[in-house]
């Protein structure tokens, strides 16, 4: 039985554990999640690329996440939200570990070596892996040939990319950064399927902060190990420190909450639409407010990656047929001795 066709006490009162109290969110609620993941999350990537300028990335990338879970994990936690259990830790270090250590972590050391259009560019794949992944799940929708081609015309972009130089009239991008990008991508694209089946607390709220705390604290230990004698307090610019806090306040805890909530609520292929709008917002921004140009390679392959999504993310996969669970029900003989059926 759902939440919402429970009979309720007296005096009840919804809460962020309840799911908002009803079993179907309001569509106003979903509209404006997927505005926050759409223009937000595409104004991230130059946030990043400003944030790293002098703060190393793995330090810069835990801050935030430190920062923006303990605010929500304080806030979600103050309005009832019972505590969450040893299981619900793990689960959440675990989609923590591959979202925000591998897929976030991974985006901003490359930004180090890329534009943040580029970088943007290149994690539109992420609902590519995503649709490719989970069609290899028993239950998922199955790969046709539609997605197959859509999958061919997403990597072909990505060739255009990193392909030769002299094939294309403009300069080669960074093949590290590029590689990294992908990696990013393909971790940030398990991470999401991996958490729609996760113990995690009922309420979506209290898991992303769980996990930005699990993530964060993942990269700071990294931060550590790697750039230790890289942070210098005293040369950490103004610019930097208000990057950090824009994805801090609106990157982490209006972005990845509402992409966290918006995978509980909907298909995994209408979150991942997001693929479609991020990039060019980041483009745009990138060449508004960051003096990032874009060359006709990068034009081409924008162009290639995002058609890619929209043919794959337009399609409708047709339901996969599940065998009924017939566990403890007679048997055809048995039925005939209680008479039933012929």
């Amino acid at each position: 039985m759902s939440l919402g066709s429970r009979k309720r006490p007296p005096g009840w009162v919804a809460r962020e554990g309840d799911d908002f109290g009803t079993g179907r969110p309001s569509r106003a609620k979903i509209v404006l999640a997927f505005g926050v993941i759409y223009i937000i999350w595409g104004s991230t990537y130059l946030a990043i690329k400003i944030a790293v300028q002098t703060i190393p990335p793995f330090w810069m990338a835990g801050t935030r996440f430190l920062f923006a879970g303990s605010i929500l994990y304080a806030f979600v936690r103050s309005r009832g939200t019972p505590p969450p259990l040893r299981k619900h830790w793990l689960a959440a270090a675990g989609v923590g570990a591959l979202l925000l250590v591998g897929g976030n972590g991974s985006l901003v050391w490359s930004e180090q070596r890329v534009s943040s259009g580029l970088a943007a560019i290149l994690l539109a794949m992420i609902p590519l892996w995503m649709v490719l992944l989970d069609s290899f799940r028993k239950s998922g929708p199955k790969l046709t040939v539609r997605v197959a081609g859509g999958l061919a015309i997403g990597l072909a972009g990505v060739g255009i990319l990193v392909g030769p130089a002299r094939l294309w009239g403009s300069s080669r991008v960074d093949i590290l950064g590029t590689t990294v990008l992908m990696f990013s991508a393909l971790c940030w694209a398990v991470g999401s399927l991996y958490s729609r089946g996760a113990k995690l607390p009922p309420s979506p709220f209290l898991a992303a902060a769980m996990e930005m705390l699990a993530g964060g604290a993942m990269l700071i230990v990294l931060g550590l190990l790697v750039e230790g004698s890289q942070l210098h307090w005293r040369a950490i610019s103004l610019p930097s420190t208000a990057g950090l806090f824009y994805l801090v306040a609106f990157g982490s805890l209006l972005g990845f909450t509402a992409y966290i909530w918006l995978l509980r609520v909907v298909s995994t292929s209408r979150v991942a639409t997001y693929g479609y709008v991020n990039p060019i917002v980041a483009v745009f921004l990138g060449w508004a407010f960051g003096g990032e140009s874009i060359s006709a390679r990068e034009l081409l392959a924008t162009t290639i990656i995002v058609a890619a999504v929209a043919l794959i993310l337009s399609h409708r996969p047709q339901p996969v047929a599940v065998a009924p669970d017939t566990d403890g029900l007679p048997t055809i003989d048995e039925e005939r001795e209680m008479g039933i059926g012929e």
